[in-house]
């Protein structure tokens, strides 16, 4: 019992001296303690906005005829399906057909045909 008494005296006074009471901060030496603080991460340039074409090729790459590349293809150009779609003359055309397999086939018969871009 007379041990805890003992513990407080001793560690009460030790906690208040190793604060700072003063607003001086920490020294080193004879030198003031710097926090490096991290620096901001560098902010990546955005990337440049792919051509159309280009992110239409990288849909090619899916399995052909699965609804992965038919998603791939919504998510270029969104879907606004039609009850009576007209003929597609352009790839954007493709959008308005309400069938996802003739939609998926609009897509894939313009998007083999345009020619390999080059990569830069």
């Amino acid at each position: 019992m007379k041990f805890l008494p003992l513990l407080i005296v001793i560690l009460l006074p030790t906690a208040a001296l190793a604060q700072n009471p003063s607003n001086k901060p920490p020294m080193v030496g004879d030198r003031p303690l710097v926090q490096v603080k991290p620096r901001p991460a560098k902010l990546a340039k955005p990337a440049k906005p792919q051509a159309m074409a280009v992110r239409l090729q990288a849909c090619l790459e899916i399995e052909d005829g699965s609804k992965g590349r038919l998603d791939c293809y919504d998510a270029v150009v969104a879907p606004q399906p039609k009850p009576n779609a007209p003929v597609a003359k352009a790839v954007k055309d493709c959008r308005f057909t309400k069938e996802e397999d003739e939609r998926l086939a609009c897509f894939n018969g313009f998007v083999e045909r345009i020619p390999k871009l080059p990569a830069s």
